[in-house]
């Protein structure tokens, strides 16, 4: 597919693998890469859960493979793994099976992911460095991985593909069962049952499953931010030079680190904003939403010794 048609996309994904034959037919490659299927059957009773947030860095500059070294980095992935690496498809997870083509591999040997599934991958290496973004990417150069690499001679590039619902209406996923299958994949994803919680590095992911997935990359960010306290992991977030999202994130986890309790502040966002709406979207914005109830909360009840967030009905 990659041959055909006059897409400029094309000579600019060819040019990117081009790179990774050249390199590798004059040096040969060595060290090893893993690929590992996780199945979870257990998933935390949001409802019900105590953890409190983890660390949260929000950034609009940078890039996850650039920035992320030493972290679990997200591929915002297709459930058929790849997605259009090898057709017309050239955004997050394209890209980065484009500088980084040994993840290639993996669309031969991953069966479709289902919704308690995750796929990762350690020790690939980068090839190439590129610009721009879907019409606009660009092959920019060759790219020199210095990563180290560990007792198997693995890069230390730990890449997890989770891929969200992709949501034809944009109300749909404010409904508790989508809002339960999103949090159960992110948490599947950063979830490592073995690894002991101070040995795990911290989340570098972004505006996992928007964009072409019509995600609401307010509330896929407070997902993300749930997932990654209920696997005992950090989180660098990157908003790709949307300054507004990041002051935006950063204020409302630092708020809620104090006042609220998301999960449940959701299904209520489901119940009095959306569950009813005639409109493509609510007239109240999530977060405005958020900041409402939790003011006007405090504002009605006295303080209680007992109360350790807040507890709504369904």
């Amino acid at each position: 597919i990659l041959f055909e048609g006059r897409s400029p996309r094309k000579p600019e994904k060819l040019k990117t693998l081009f790179c990774y034959f050249r390199r590798v037919t004059e040096k040969k490659p060595t060290g090893l890469v893993t690929f590992t299927r996780q199945c979870l059957q257990e998933f935390p009773d949001w409802e019900r859960s105590q953890k409190k947030l983890s660390r949260l860095h929000v950034t609009y500059e940078g890039t996850i493979e650039s920035n992320g070294q030493g972290m679990l980095q997200v591929d915002f992935a297709n459930r058929f793994v790849g997605g259009g690496v090898t057709g017309a498809g050239l955004v997050q997870e394209e890209i980065r099976f484009l500088i980084n083509p040994e993840l290639i591999v993996s669309r031969l040997i991953t069966e479709v992911l289902d919704h308690n599934e995750c796929l990762i991958i350690t020790g690939t290496e980068q090839y190439s460095e590129y610009t721009g973004y879907a019409e606009t990417y660009r092959w920019a150069r060759s790219h020199e991985d210095k990563t180290p690499r560990d007792e198997w001679q693995r890069r230390y590039t730990e890449i997890v593909a989770i891929d969200a619902f992709h949501f034809r209406r944009f109300l749909d996923q404010f409904g508790p069962e989508k809002i339960r299958r999103e949090l159960n994949k992110a948490y599947c994803g950063f979830f490592r049952p073995n690894v002991p919680p101070q040995h795990l590095s911290a989340i570098a992911t972004g505006n996992w499953g928007c964009g072409a997935f019509g995600g609401d990359s307010r509330l896929k960010a407070l997902i993300q931010i749930l997932a990654a306290a209920e696997a005992g992991r950090d989180v660098v977030y990157f908003t790709f030079g949307d300054v507004e999202l990041m002051r935006d994130i950063y204020s409302m986890h630092a708020f809620l680190c104090e006042k609220g309790d998301i999960y449940r502040l959701l299904l209520r966002y489901y119940n009095e904003e959306c569950r009813s709406c005639s409109t493509s979207g609510p007239d109240v914005k999530l977060y405005s939403f958020m900041y409402n109830t939790i003011e006007s909360y405090a504002d009605s009840t006295d303080d209680d010794d007992e109360e350790k967030g807040l507890c709504f009905e369904d």
